[in-house]
Formats: structure tokens, C-alpha cells, sequence
């Protein structure tokens, strides 16, 4: 059986995922990176002081998926960490998503007793709850509560998030930060979740290290790709890029990051606090909470959201989703010429990370069997 030349644009998480299973499936591989690093915005690396930070903001893992948490782990182990949000609300530390310890913490205790019976006879206990649902309830007191979570918790941390109200994002956005109907202070309540040992790049190292896997980086492929000999292409950047802006340039919200490291311990008292109604920024993440590495210093990243630095997240408004959709109508056609589209800015989706490698690792197995049968 001959090996298959494959050419697979874009060292992230997704295009690594791929390069590894299809390396492993026999073919070779030509990964080519622009940025001059693999790992995408998951890359991480030690700064002056030896600290291991996130370039691109905190990168949580996590997953209900047993399949890609235990193909990640052959390539690393885990530092078992539950991640937990506190807010500055009101002045005040408080849990997020909001919740039910939230709730005590915010207002009087029978007050706040109150709120909580309403809110499970209403919706139930240990239920999440969109914003924008919990304002359509008719009742005064949760009517009442449904206004000042909006107003303390979400519509300020939007706008600066996003540069829109939340009415104006896609549903599925605004619920990824729910009311939560319990005293689960977690972030995430997925089964496996964990940070690398080794840091995100050493992991991605381990999954690149192969013969039959060459990788450029720094590398544009627009300069290239008419010199490259491959039987499959697969593109994992900016799908409107791909099309040289054909109908448009799609929105995405970019982010800055300001580091500062502290001759200090401890700077804040969990991984990421964030501050939904005051200053310009959205969050500080202190590094050392999330990798609970030991270190007589600190490093933090503070977090700046609009229309500078790198791309982040997807605007996913109506009119970017009628957008894409002109663009993901042409990546159709290209199927017939073996060009797929996958990731997250490929396909412009809020993909978490677990949801770009299971989206990688279905994709390279059913076409690892599509090539057994053109290559004999």
C-alpha cells in the first residue's frame, strides 16, 4: 500500500490531532504553521522567571468524552485540577457561574433562602439556566433576582467580551455561563478534566514526534501550495482567509494580553477572577493556580478584549452566521478536490478542545479508511 501525501495547514490543536492519527495510519505528513510555534492558542511556554503561562489566556481541559480524554493520555499525564471563577461583584469575591452559594453571599440570608426555594420549585435543583431564560419568569422575586444577575454578571462582561449585548450573540454562547441551581462552585462539571503535567506544548511534542511527520513553521502556505504535492488537504485556519475574503471578512473578537510577574507567592485567591462591571479588561489569570507550580514568584495575565492582538472567538451574530454560510457552501465543493475544512476557524465554530479533537479524531478515522481504499 502506498502512503498518502498529506498536507494539513494550521499546528493547533485540531491540526496536530489529525497529523498524529494520520501519521499512525501510515501516510506522511506536511504540517505547516504560520505563527512561529506549534499548539495554537493552547501553546504555553516558561517566562523569564521560569513560570509556565498560557500565551494566549487559561486553557482548562475538560470532557465528557472518555475516547479523547484517554487518547490525549498516551501522550501525558494529568495534574488533576477542578477549576473554579470567582467575580469582583459588588465588591465582593463570589462564585462563578452564579449559584446558589452566589446567592448567599450577595444578599440576606432569608432573602436569600427565599430565592433559592423559588428557584427550584421553578426550575429544579442541580439545573442550569441561561440568563436570557430566567428573565422571561413572571415572578416578582425572581424577576428581581433574573435583573440583578444580568446587570451584574453578564451584560457589562459581554459588551466588553464580545462588543454586544447578549440579546445580540447566539443563545449558545450566553449559555455556556449559566445560573446554576446548586452549590457546585466548579466551573466545569465534566467528568475528566485536568491540566497536562508538562504543559500543553510538551504534550503536543510527544503527539508530533514522528519521521514521517515534517512541520514548517513560520510559514504562509498561500506562498507554497502551488509547489506542494499532496493527495489531501486539510485547512484549519481562517475558512474566510482561505477564499481571500471572497464575501467578507467574518468577525472574530481578539484578545490582549498584559503579563506581569510579582516577587510574591500569591497574587489573587483563585486561577481566574473575573471582574464583569469594573475597569476595561475582563479577567486576570494568575498561571501558577491553574499549573500549581511551585514558585517564589507569580506571573498573571490580564485580560483585554476588541479589536486588537490575536484571534480569539467567533462573533456568532446573525450576520456572521449567514456569512459563513456562503463560505461553508464553496469548502463543500472543495471535497470533490480532497481540501476538507476543520477546527474551529475553519468550520467558525466556539469549539472547546475537547470538541476539536473528537472532531479531528472522527474526521482522520473515517478518511484513514477512505485512503486504505483509493492507496491499494
Amino acid at each position: 500500500m502506498k502512503k498518502n501525501k498529506i498536507l494539513i495547514i494550521g499546528a493547533g490543536i485540531t491540526g496536530i490531532t489529525l497529523a498524529e492519527r494520520f501519521v499512525s495510519a501510515g501516510n506522511e505528513v506536511l504540517l505547516i504553521e504560520k505563527r512561529d510555534h506549534i499548539g495554537g492558542n493552547c501553546y504555553d511556554y516558561k517566562d523569564k522567571s521560569g513560570i509556565l503561562v498560557h500565551k494566549y489566556g487559561p486553557h482548562i481541559f475538560h470532557t465528557n468524552y472518555q475516547e479523547v480524554w484517554d487518547y490525549l493520555s498516551q501522550f501525558t499525564d494529568w495534574l488533576y485540577y477542578q477549576h473554579k471563577v470567582l467575580g469582583v461583584i459588588n465588591g465582593k469575591f463570589v462564585p462563578i457561574p452564579f449559584n446558589l452559594n452566589t446567592l448567599y453571599e450577595l444578599f440576606p440570608l432569608k432573602f436569600a433562602q427565599k430565592l433559592e426555594e423559588t428557584l427550584i420549585q421553578n426550575f429544579g435543583y442541580n439545573q442550569k439556566v441561561p440568563i436570557l431564560e430566567l428573565k422571561k419568569i413572571k415572578d416578582k422575586d425572581l424577576k428581581f433576582l433574573a435583573n440583578f444577575v444580568y446587570e451584574k454578571v453578564f451584560l457589562h462582561y459581554t459588551e466588553k467580551q464580545w462588543g454586544l449585548k447578549p440579546e445580540e450573540i447566539d443563545a449558545s454562547v450566553t449559555a455556556r455561563v449559566p445560573v446554576v441551581i446548586s452549590r457546585d462552585d466548579r466551573y466545569f462539571q465534566d467528568k475528566y478534566q485536568g491540566m497536562p503535567k508538562e504543559g500543553y506544548t510538551k504534550m503536543f511534542e510527544k503527539m508530533l514526534k514522528n519521521e514521517n511527520i515534517e512541520i514548517q513553521l513560520s510559514t504562509d502556505y498561500k506562498k507554497l501550495k502551488n509547489k506542494i504535492q499532496y493527495n489531501f488537504l486539510f485547512y484549519t485556519g481562517p475558512v474566510d482567509e482561505f477564499f481571500n475574503y471572497r464575501f467578507g471578512k467574518l468577525d472574530y473578537r481578539y484578545l490582549k494580553l498584559d503579563f506581569q510577574t510579582f516577587n510574591q507567592e500569591s497574587y489573587q485567591p483563585s486561577a481566574v477572577v473575573n471582574y464583569p462591571n469594573d475597569y476595561d479588561f475582563t479577567r486576570i489569570i494568575e498561571f501558577k493556580k491553574l499549573t500549581q507550580q511551585n514558585h517564589r514568584k507569580t506571573t498573571i495575565g490580564i485580560e483585554y478584549p476588541g479589536s486588537e492582538g490575536f484571534m480569539a472567538y467567533p462573533v456568532l451574530d446573525e450576520k456572521n452566521k449567514e456569512l459563513f454560510q456562503k463560505y461553508s457552501k464553496e469548502a463543500e465543493q472543495l471535497k470533490k478536490q480532497n481540501i476538507y475544512f476543520v477546527g474551529r476557524l475553519a468550520e467558525y465554530k466556539y469549539y472547546n478542545m475537547d470538541e476539536a479533537v473528537r472532531s479531528a479524531l472522527g474526521i482522520s478515522k473515517y478518511r484513514t479508511y477512505e485512503y486504505k481504499n483509493i492507496s491499494k
